[in-house]
C-alpha cells in the first residue's frame, strides 16, 4: 500500500475498487476511480486480470512457470503504464493497492469487493455501455454500486484516421515521450 493512512475519515467504510486496462475506457474508470477514492477518503484498489495468451485450457495441459512469471511481468508492467498515461503515476494522495490477478475480469473483480460498502469501477465503450460482457457479469455478481466510466467520445475523423492508420504509421511518428 502507498498513500497516506492518515487522511483516511473514521467513518467511511468499503474500498473503492477498479478494472484496469489500457483501454480509452480503462483508464477513464482509473482517472474516475482514484478521485472517487480522493473525494470519500477510501482505499483504491487497482485489479489488473490477465490470463495466459494460449488460455487455461491449454496451459493446464502444458504448464510452463517460467511462462507465466513472464506474462504476469507483462500484467503488472501494463498495470504501470496504465496509472502512468491515466495520472501521470500511482496517485500519492489516496491509499493504493495494486492487484495483478491471473483470472478472468470479471471474476477477479468481483473477488476484489470486501462488501456492499465498496464501489466498484469499470470502464466501456460508449456504444456498448450496457452490453458488454464484463460489466453485465459485474453488475449481476459485485454485491456493491458499479460506476461505470464511457470512453471518451474521438470526433469521427480521428476514428477515421486511427481505422487507415498502419504500423508503419505509428514507427515514421517516431517514440513517443
Amino acid at each position: 500500500m502507498t498513500g497516506v493512512a492518515a487522511r483516511r475519515p473514521e467513518s467511511v467504510a468499503g474500498q473503492v475498487v477498479v478494472g484496469v486496462s489500457d483501454s480509452l475506457g480503462g483508464l477513464a474508470a482509473l482517472r474516475a476511480a482514484a478521485e472517487q477514492a480522493r473525494r470519500s477518503g477510501r482505499v483504491l484498489v487497482a485489479v489488473l486480470a490477465w490470463e495466459p495468451p494460449e488460455g487455461e485450457g491449454l496451459y493446464a495441459r502444458r504448464p510452463d512457470r517460467q511462462w507465466a512469471r513472464h506474462w504476469h511481468g507483462e500484467a503488472r508492467a501494463r498495470l504501470d503504464r496504465a496509472f502512468a498515461e491515466a495520472l501521470g503515476g500511482p496517485p500519492r494522495d489516496v491509499d493504493l493497492v495494486r492487484r495483478v490477478v491471473r483470472a478472468k475480469p470479471g471474476r477477479a473483480l468481483r473477488d476484489a469487493v470486501a462488501g456492499p460498502d465498496d464501489l466498484l469501477v469499470i470502464g466501456v465503450h460508449p456504444r456498448r455501455m450496457r452490453r458488454g460482457r464484463i460489466h453485465r457479469y459485474v453488475v449481476a455478481h459485485a454485491g456493491c454500486p458499479v460506476l461505470t466510466v464511457p470512453a471518451p467520445p474521438l470526433a469521427r475523423h480521428e476514428l477515421r484516421a486511427l481505422r487507415r492508420a498502419s504500423a508503419h504509421d505509428f514507427a515514421a511518428a517516431g517514440p513517443a515521450g
